[in-house]
């Protein structure tokens, strides 16, 4: 499916990022299948990490899935979150952070980026963890912006590969259209349902 139409949706120096000398916060996926450590890098992606944590302090991705997984692609996630019904909803987000991709962090496997439609600058809660080296995403990409890395997987790549490997299918998702949702179906998303039970910053 054209990337266009969706929303995207080892250590540092062994992957080649280029991260700051100076430790940057860190957060805790607790999911259903384990752990997933991030070290996030304010220095290069100042307001999409501002943006990011300020939906981690909210609480905001409690309960929330991954909706879209890819093996050898990425893992989405961050913005549907799972009724008590079992039914999959499109949470409500804040207004957009401005597209950091021009940073020069590249979406390299075990990075976290964020998720946008085709319009660059559309980026609000959704991220995803490439699960390969995506470098098609970095910037200037096919549309001239690319996907804002702002982060790495520090510990937990085990749980990163679990994710990836589940087996995946077309179901019915509520899609948010303003103050309403619609089910429509979505392809990529996980049969079992994977669950960030909470995302948790931890304290330096």
């Amino acid at each position: 499916m054209n990337l266009t139409k969706l929303t995207l949706l080892a250590g540092a120096v062994a992957l080649g990022f280029s991260f700051s000398a100076t430790a940057g916060p860190k957060v805790v996926l607790h999911t259903s299948l384990g752990d997933i450590t991030l070290e996030l890098n304010e220095e290069k992606a100042p307001k999409t990490v501002a943006n990011f944590l300020s939906y981690v302090n909210e609480g905001f991705y409690t309960n929330t899935v991954f909706h879209r997984v890819i093996e050898g692609f990425m893992i989405q996630g961050g913005g549907f979150e799972l009724q008590s019904t079992g039914k999959i909803e499109q949470k409500k987000v804040k207004d957009s952070v401005e597209n950091e991709a021009k940073n020069g962090l590249k979406n390299r496997r075990g990075s976290i980026a964020m998720a946008r439609t085709s319009d660059p600058h559309s980026a609000t809660a959704q991220f995803f963890i490439n699960d390969g080296d995506n470098g098609n995403l970095d910037y200037p990409s096919f549309d001239g912006w690319g996907y804002a890395v702002f982060g790495e997987v520090i510990e937990g790549f085990d749980v990163v590969d679990k994710i990836a490997d589940v087996a995946t299918g077309t179901k019915g998702l509520h899609a948010r259209m303003g103050d309403q949702t619609m089910e429509r179906p979505m392809k990529d998303v996980p049969n079992e349902n994977v669950i960030i039970k909470s995302i948790e910053n931890v304290k330096q």
